[in-house]
């Protein structure tokens, strides 16, 4: 550990929680350096939605490194790129009637958002752009200006401008979309007219806060009303996260953007994606730039992500059956453990279970740690412990996990017990 403390600097986070040299790891598993193995319910935070080292992206990826494969092609034509895009129109967007072109950001989720901001900028004339408490959209400067976490808001060194915060669904019982609707038809409301709304509807990192399809109807038919853009980031709630392949499918909306990154590139590789509606791509060439738009290891890993899980509803059913399980521990915990737990967060393979306070969420973490299991918290206080894991995950190695989460909630209620007594 002593070159790390030496030499990486104090902004790493993940391995605080969890300090360990980890030197493998397949499907939901890891392995350390001393050949201890630890279940995954964190899965790079998303990004690996179908596991660690993917025998299917692996074989794929290795026959493409061997045959000497474009590896870094700034925008240019790429067999690989072209498989992508072909892929990702005949399995994801037409047969959910989706018309989007694609823009291929920088390779991180903040990438995308930045993007996404910008263009709606550029193609409305108007700079305001509308977000939501408890939302994170990335820590770049644009980014974090929509992001309501104190804690990242607070490293920016300067001023956070351009867009205005409102409730989110359920958010201290205020219809927000009444307020919105209000507020853009009253010449007096303060509220500058913004070029977009940009949302999670299902919010990660602010505590699994899920958005009724009825209220994201009513607020895409505001927008619509009022000619204001509105961008979905899917950044962490794609790719399958919460049971289609876009968290927004359920509702019926087809937002005029979408950001896509982590489980995009399918092996974790870093890549990220703007989806847009055809008239809004206003881009003049290279107006908006970057040295890494698009990886052709992650076109190659991505393509087959898309042509193995989502060419049938095969993985639908799956997940929906592994989000079942996840479902009845929960209701189980929350009925077993009052002393506890509050409520069940989230849906799909994002869900959590939150907790009466931050500090009883980390020693859940800590005690799952301690017996085998990587899990993390979100919410404000850190107080939601947060269900992650792989999509892939098998039947038997879910129960293994969720064993582990009701061994540690069982020892974190009796030594609260004890420390009340």
């Amino acid at each position: 550990m002593d070159i790390y403390n030496k030499q990486e600097s104090n902004v790493r986070s993940y391995s605080n929680s969890f300090p360990v040299v980890f030197s493998s790891a397949k499907g939901c598993w890891l392995k350390t350096e001393n050949g201890d193995r630890y279940i995954d319910f964190l899965a790079g935070a998303g990004s690996l939605n179908y596991g660690h080292n993917n025998a299917i992206f692996k074989k794929a990826l290795i026959e493409y490194i061997e045959s000497d494969g474009v590896t870094h092609g700034l925008d240019m034509h790429t067999e690989a790129k072209s498989a992508f895009l072909t892929a990702l129109r005949n399995h994801i967007f037409e047969p959910r009637n989706l018309d989007y072109k694609v823009q291929f950001t920088g390779p991180t989720g903040t990438n995308a958002v930045e993007a996404a901001m910008k263009l709606a900028r550029k193609v409305t004339g108007r700079a305001n752009i509308v977000t939501f408490t408890n939302g994170f959209h990335g820590c770049t400067y644009g980014a974090l200006a929509a992001t309501g976490n104190q804690h990242h808001r607070g490293g920016s060194g300067m001023p956070l401008a351009g867009t205005s915060r409102l409730p989110y669904e359920g958010y201290a019982g205020v219809d927000s979309l009444l307020l919105l609707e209000t507020m853009l038809n009253d010449n007096s409301s303060g509220l500058d007219k913004p070029a977009a709304v940009l949302l999670e509807t299902l919010q990660g990192e602010g505590g699994l806060n899920v958005a009724s399809n009825e209220w994201l109807q009513r607020l895409s038919k505001i927008c619509k009303d009022n000619g204001v853009l509105v961008i979905v980031d899917d950044i962490q709630a794609g790719c399958g996260r919460t049971g289609t392949f876009f968290s927004f499918e359920p509702s019926g909306i087809k937002p005029d953007m979408v950001t896509l990154s982590k489980s995009i590139g399918g092996y974790g590789l870093p890549m990220a994606l703007v989806l847009m509606k055809p008239e809004l791509d206003k881009w003049a060439p290279g107006e908006h730039n970057g040295t890494f738009r698009g990886n052709n290891h992650a076109f190659v890993t991505a393509t087959k992500a898309i042509e193995s899980y989502w060419a049938n509803d095969d993985f639908e059913k799956h997940i929906a059956e592994r989000s079942q399980q996840v479902k009845k521990v929960i209701d189980r915990s929350l009925k077993r453990h009052s002393s506890l737990f509050v409520r069940a967060k989230g849906r799909g393979m994002m869900q959590g279970i939150e907790c009466k306070d931050g500090d009883l969420a980390s020693a859940i973490s800590r005690c799952c740690f301690e017996k085998g299991m990587i899990i993390e918290t979100a919410g404000p206080n850190d107080e939601v412990v947060k269900f992650f894991c792989p999509l892939t995950i098998s039947e038997s190695e879910l129960e293994q996990g969720l064993h582990i989460f009701e061994q540690a909630a069982e020892y974190v209620a009796q030594t609260a017990t004890r420390k009340a007594s």
